[in-house]
């Protein structure tokens, strides 16, 4: 196995998954609302839609990258609606009494499932993994042994971030009351709104 590979790989999951947006957000306030296990869960989905998107770009799937990304707009408006949909939740929730301690197995899957999906509303996120792969790859078309390895590093890059940060959160959410859970709420789900104003905005003028 290429150790360097997986490891640049793995840095590439890492630096995608790292900026805060939409989704760092959203795992956030899972982590501190349903504990470390739901966030962490929110923040696989993210990274399972990482790899999926790093596989078209590694294999070279030319006629299903294009069509994600002539179906970029669609995608994009779908995807702000559906930020602008869980901001609004987040702003009418009650927050919990307490964070739960153990996998709560009908939060995990929507919460997987949400991510998941959302992540994938950026299908121009593919443009971004052929650049990468193919810089990597130093302009040599991948075996296919070398794009598996590829596509697994980033996923375990991504999912390491979130880990990182589901962990991170773990340590301060016990400290806040019903009261400050209620205006991270707000707060979250207010940038949420904003968000999805911003992507439909920066949709509809590009």
């Amino acid at each position: 196995m290429d150790v360097l590979l997986f490891l640049k790989s793995a840095l590439i999951g890492l630096s995608i998954a790292a900026p805060v947006g939409p989704i760092g957000l959203l795992c956030i306030q899972r982590s501190l609302a349903h504990g470390m296990h739901i966030g962490f869960i929110s923040g696989l989905g993210a990274a399972a839609a990482d790899a999926c998107y790093g596989a078209l770009g590694a294999f070279g799937i030319g006629a299903i990258t294009r069509h994600f990304v002539e179906l970029a707009t669609p995608l994009a408006l779908a995807g702000a609606l559906f930020i602008a949909w869980m901001g609004v939740k987040m702003l009418g929730a009650t927050p919990p009494e307490r964070a739960a301690n153990t996998v709560d197995p009908a939060r995990a899957l929507p919460a997987f499932a949400s991510v998941f999906v959302l992540t994938l509303s950026n299908p121009l996120t593919i443009l971004s993994f052929i650049a990468i792969f193919a810089t990597l790859a130093g302009g040599s078309p991948l075996s296919a042994a070398s794009a598996t390895l590829m596509v697994v590093g980033v996923f375990c890059g991504s999912a390491a971030w979130w880990l990182m940060l589901a962990l991170g959160i773990a340590t301060i959410r016990h400290r806040l009351d019903a009261r400050a859970m209620r205006w991270i709420d707000r707060i979250a789900g207010g940038c949420l709104l904003a968000f999805a104003v911003w992507q439909v905005l920066h949709t509809v003028i590009a």
